[in-house]
């Protein structure tokens, strides 16, 4: 049992993508379904996919790969963990890595990226940041 789903989420991305994995398959929650849109939406990856029942439901993610063969996803870093929540207001969500990367952001609205919550001038908390 794995008691942070949303790193788990990363690392299986990240690892998938390093050995050229077409698709991962990751048991599925409310928070990585919409963790995975907000990706989709940026371009880290390319489809989404949800399979069984209730109890054994599973989300299905098609990697994004570039033309020249390499992971869309290079890098990907949890910055709010159990231990040690960090909120963020609007005015100080900045670019990651000169504005090659994303933070994903938990507000009141939803699930975004930091773009998105800097131009509906939401704040929250900052689950990770991805590049």
């Amino acid at each position: 049992m794995v008691k942070d789903a949303l790193s788990d989420f990363l690392v299986r991305l990240k690892n998938a993508q390093a050995v050229k994995k077409e698709t991962v398959e990751i048991p599925y929650t409310a928070l990585l379904w919409e963790t995975a849109k907000v990706l989709e939406r940026s371009g880290y990856v390319k489809k989404l996919d949800r399979h069984g029942k209730r109890f054994r439901r599973t989300l299905e993610v098609t990697l994004s790969y570039n033309k020249d063969g390499d992971g869309r996803i290079t890098g990907a870093r949890r910055v709010s963990r159990q231990s040690r929540r960090v909120y963020k207001k609007a005015s100080e969500l900045y670019p990651v890595r000169h504005g090659f990367g994303k933070h994903v952001i938990s507000t009141s609205r939803g699930i975004m990226t930091n773009s998105e919550a800097h131009k509906t001038g939401v704040g929250g908390e900052v689950l990770f940041e991805i590049w």
